[in-house]
């Protein structure tokens, strides 16, 4: 065991060291569950190269990045069969960005992203409106596939409706982005 501690408090040091950096980046702005059972996690990151350039906004004119994180619970993957933490796609999502002090907004969908960190998740580069030190409201809305973009069993149906999940909208107030919007993606 005593060889054991060294290599233990070198692991936990070398974790301290690196885990806020790679966390203080991004803003968790809280996470919220959907029935049947999806798990949001609503978030702003440092802002991005994405591709296709033509459909999202360049790195260089780009505040930050937002980020929904749409995934099944693991109630959800009792009661309906999803993977537990698995990718809820055919969902359409939007922000609308109230800068506080200027009453300014901007409102952006959240299209299916994919990296390597939160692998696919719903997001956006977006200019803030306003500089970023200012104090923001988040409004995001989340709604289900259109009639035509998802098709429900019996079983569904019966359970749960017609529809995937309710629109819901949630808001985060007096957001402070200053530390998002200065951060670098490594």
């Amino acid at each position: 065991m005593p060889r054991l501690r060294p290599v233990l408090l070198s692991l936990a040091v070398a974790f301290l060291l690196y885990s806020p950096e790679v966390h203080a980046q991004e803003k968790v702005f809280g996470a919220e569950v959907v029935e049947p059972g999806v798990e949001f996690t609503f978030i702003a990151a440092p802002k991005d190269d994405v591709q296709p350039q033509a459909q999202n906004l360049a790195e260089d004119r780009t505040d930050i990045h937002l980020e929904v994180l749409a995934a099944w619970t693991a109630a959800a993957s009792d009661a309906v069969g999803a993977p537990e933490g698995g990718f809820v796609p055919y969902l359409h999502l939007f922000a609308e960005v109230t800068n506080d002090a200027t009453g300014r907004t901007k409102k952006v969908s959240l299209v299916p992203h994919i990296n390597r960190s939160d692998n696919a998740h719903y997001a956006r580069n977006i200019a803030l409106p306003g500089a970023p030190d200012d104090p923001y409201t988040v409004t995001f809305s989340v709604n289900p596939p259109g009639e035509y973009e998802l098709a429900t069993h019996r079983d569904w149906r019966e359970a749960y409706g017609d529809q995937l999940l309710e629109p819901t909208t949630v808001t985060y107030e007096g957001l402070d982005l200053a530390a998002v919007a200065e951060a670098t993606r490594e």
